[in-house]
């Protein structure tokens, strides 16, 4: 019969680590090219883990896509998506689409996002799923900011 290849799970104290793994890999990566690299390094798994599990506390769901094993997380709140993230070697494989898709689903509200106006791919990503900039903009540090991004 036919088994579903990967499957979206809710995470939770036994999986936690693994989710705040990709968390940790992916951010690194992505944010590589913008950060210095004292603050990429500091993003350990251990620094990560804590972060999901406050955000957790907070109300936010993450959930983590596995194939054979784990290689991304999303967490919802409400209407706002954040935290997507997949392993560097898994991307552009479509987990991604796959993962966002889910998230869209879970919001309560229309879906809205924020990204660092630095992240070409990123933007690219969503303008490709439907998302649409709001025009809202944080002050991240004197040089950057963060955009949000709407599904409306």
């Amino acid at each position: 019969e036919a088994v579903e290849g990967n499957m979206i799970i809710t995470v939770d104290k036994m999986n936690l680590l693994q989710a705040a793994m990709i968390h940790s890999i992916s951010w690194k990566e992505s944010h590589r090219s913008f950060c210095v690299p004292d603050f990429v390094e500091i993003h350990t798994p251990e620094r990560q883990q804590e972060y999901v599990q406050n955000k957790m506390n907070c109300g936010s769901k993450f959930y983590m896509l596995v194939e054979d094993m784990p290689v991304g997380v999303v967490s919802v709140k409400e209407c706002l998506i954040e935290d997507l993230y997949i392993l560097p070697d898994k991307q552009k494989m479509g987990y991604g689409t796959k993962l966002l898709r889910f998230a869209i689903e879970q919001c309560t509200d229309i879906p809205t996002l924020w990204i660092l106006e630095n992240n070409t791919n990123a933007k690219r990503f969503y303008h490709k799923m439907g998302f649409k900039e709001t025009g809202r903009i944080h002050a991240i540090t004197k040089r950057i900011n963060e955009i949000e991004l709407s599904l409306a």
